[in-house]
């Protein structure tokens, strides 16, 4: 067995969607803009143009990416 196979406490991965955790969505590594985040926004940022997420925190749905300046505005509002 390759180390690639087992879970850091030494236990093989799970097989099936059944053993997996059923909300994996925490363990999803995001990139935040802290400025915009504690004004209350989502404030995930698109890595490959650098855009944020200025819709609420926790949202329904896809994230409204803008630019750096209106981004800007919303940690300010």
């Amino acid at each position: 067995m390759n180390s690639q196979d087992q879970s850091v406490s030494g236990s093989p991965h799970p097989t099936s969607r059944e053993e997996a955790r059923p909300d994996q969505s925490s363990t999803h590594v995001t990139h935040v803009r802290e400025d915009v985040a504690m004004a209350g926004w989502c404030a995930n940022v698109h890595l490959p143009t650098g855009r944020t997420c200025t819709l609420p925190v926790r949202h329904p749905g896809s994230c409204n990416f803008v630019g750096p300046e209106d981004a800007k505005n919303a940690a300010l509002h």
